[in-house]
């Protein structure tokens, strides 16, 4: 694989991060995107996001006359290797990750852009960049420097380089040949204490195992292990371990679709978004990010069981969303947005999410600490609200911002929020618990078949009070509202073949919405698609289709939010734990059993 240096940006991205903050990487090896010293925080490297007043925003290597790139992850980790090769023979390459590994009874993982810049062959010259930016982009940051390390003033952090490369090549960005390996250590300001490069290889062995061994104990399919496998790290690294937060993307302001004012920002929690997680993570045996998530929602929880749709990686219940001015946008489609709006509409799914989230802890004997009577008491309320919203209007998963009507896939939520509490309480031997669940679950069923249903079109409808489709009603199976034989789930499905796919892709909804049509496909909901095939018994069509998904993955194997229609490309934010929820399910229900391959 080549990439042309100066190329506009894309999604060709790769993801580093620890569970501390993350950073996205292209094909010539610039980080040109990491909000520090967390997912929500200021965009340091914002280059993605086109900067209106100074150059930069990015960490960089810029090797003489390069005419190409190759890119990849070594082996079942989060650590990216690019080799970046110019016109003479020479030839470098980058390894970039950042720090985790156990220590101490402890996951170590500090906020560290960890580089190490190798020369492989003939008399690479190099210029090694390192220009974070400040305000979003509006200001060049305050900067001090002494004999190996140069510091940064960013708001509410100091960000520090160690490193080998002579400082005032750095500070000057002057080209030099690079004859020996040189190292960068980008992290907090603190003195290292040892041998820059000592701590480096270090650092490089410690992170490559842990991540191998992580991989190595996931319950994966046989098919599609390595397509799996790279979902299953992207989701982990989406995990803020702090609080336990997963968030939906790193970005802010990725358009949905060229020159559309869909722009969002993603760096927050949506319950939803991180309940599919957590459910795509459990199926693969990586129970610990299900524990982590449950902590956070009981930190979130009200006294009534009343829940926003979306929280900050901190709790943070206020998400004031604004327009920044000093970022262009991507590929200079602005508007770019800080906050996001959603978190002051009523999305009343979210209860059956975050119960959904929670029935396998208690469920799963390998738990150290199993669900009992106290977590089920926690998680009441919540069911409490459910039935009492079931049928009332919200904005709906597609938050939807000018309208609100009772949606069936909201109603179907609250609706396994109860039954799944009753199976809970039935597991407990809490009869009288279970009895009352069971009863408002039946109450809700009932009503959602009778409001829902459109026996003249033979499909469910995407709300009461509506005759359209949307792809969530392709989930009715999955959770087990509807059995996947049930004709009227068997009917819907072709509906929405027929209404919502083109090609190999489908749309949320065709329907008009608050800024118009939409232009590109929603990648979750063509996953959902296929999932529904194969569970009606389209298995041959859907992997198929499973097949040419997967080839408009991107050259490291990461999806964004969406992609277009004609020519695949990738839009919306990235990387998107929605899409990599979605290849996770579909390929563990595609794949052949392990006892076929022996």
């Amino acid at each position: 694989m080549t990439a042309t240096p100066g190329a506009p940006a894309s999604l060709d991205l790769g993801v580093i991060g620890n569970g501390s903050f993350g950073a996205l990487v292209d094909r010539q090896a610039r980080v040109v995107w990491s909000c520090l010293p967390a997912f929500d925080g200021d965009p340091a490297f914002c280059a993605l996001l086109s900067p209106r007043e100074h150059a930069g925003g990015d960490l960089s290597v810029e090797l003489e006359d390069q005419v190409g790139s190759e890119q990849h992850y070594l082996t079942n980790t989060a650590i990216l290797r690019t080799v970046l090769r110019d016109r003479h023979g020479g030839a470098v390459e980058v390894l970039d990750f950042a720090p985790r590994w156990k220590q101490n009874s402890r996951i170590y993982r500090p906020v560290s852009i960890i580089r190490r810049i190798t020369p492989l062959s003939g008399t690479p010259r190099v210029r090694v960049l390192a220009r974070p930016l400040a305000d979003w982009g509006a200001r060049v940051p305050e900067s001090t420097w002494g004999s190996n390390h140069m510091r940064w003033m960013l708001p509410g952090y100091t960000l520090r380089l160690t490193t080998d490369v002579p400082i005032r090549f750095v500070r000057e960005q002057t080209p030099f040949v690079l004859g020996e390996p040189v190292h960068l250590v980008f992290g907090p300001d603190e003195s290292l204490l040892r041998s820059l490069s000592g701590y480096v290889e270090e650092a490089l062995g410690r992170t490559e195992h842990y991540w191998r061994e992580w991989v190595r104990y996931l319950s994966i399919p046989l098919d599609w292990q390595e397509a799996v496998i790279r979902s299953a790290i992207t989701l982990k690294l989406c995990q803020y371990e702090d609080s336990g937060a997963i968030i939906a993307a790193m970005t802010t302001s990725i358009p949905e679709a060229p020159h559309t004012p869909r722009n969002w920002d993603y760096r927050y929690c949506w319950l939803r978004d991180a309940a599919f997680v957590v459910r795509a993570l459990n199926r693969l045996g990586a129970t610990r990010s299900m524990e982590e998530f449950l902590r956070y929602i009981f930190n979130i929880a009200t006294h009534d069981g009343s829940l926003q749709p979306l929280y900050g990686i901190g709790f943070e219940e206020k998400l004031e969303e604004h327009e920044v001015d000093s970022l262009a946008g991507y590929r200079g489609m602005g508007p770019v947005r800080r906050g996001n709006l959603a978190w002051v509409q009523k999305q009343h799914d979210v209860y059956g999410s975050v119960v959904l989230a929670s029935t396998q802890l208690f469920f799963d004997l390998r738990l150290a600490q199993p669900g009992d009577a106290a977590a089920f008491e926690r998680l009441e309320p919540l069911g409490e609200r459910a039935f009492e919203l079931h049928d009332q209007p919200d904005a709906g998963l597609w938050e939807f911002r000018g309208r609100a009507e009772v949606h069936t896939y909201t109603a179907a939520m609250c609706w396994a929020a109860c039954d799944r509490l009753a199976k809970i309480a039935a597991l407990l031997g809490l009869d009288a618990r279970a009895a009352h669940w069971r009863e408002r679950a039946d109450r809700i069923h009932a009503r959602v078949i009778e409001r829902a249903w459109r026996e003249e079109a033979n499909h469910f409808s995407a709300s009461f009070d509506s005759d359209y489709l949307d792809a969530s009603l392709l989930l009715l199976a999955d959770i087990g509202f509807l059995a996947p034989d049930d004709p009227r789930y068997v009917a819907t499905v072709d509906a929405i073949g027929r209404d919502l796919r083109r090609g190999d892709a489908l749309f949320r909804y065709v329907a008009p919405d608050d800024f118009g049509e939409p232009e590109t496909s929603f990648t979750i909901c063509t996953f959902w698609y296929i999932d529904a095939l194969a569970a009606t018994g389209r298995v041959d069509e859907a992997r198929a289709m499973f097949e040419r998904l997967l080839a408009r993955r991107n050259h490291l194997g990461l999806l964004s939010e969406d992609l277009a229609f004609d020519d695949g490309e990738a839009w919306g934010n990235f990387p998107q734990t929605y899409s990599h929820v979605g290849l996770i399910i579909a390929a563990m229900r595609l794949s052949r059993s392990w006892q076929e391959a022996s």
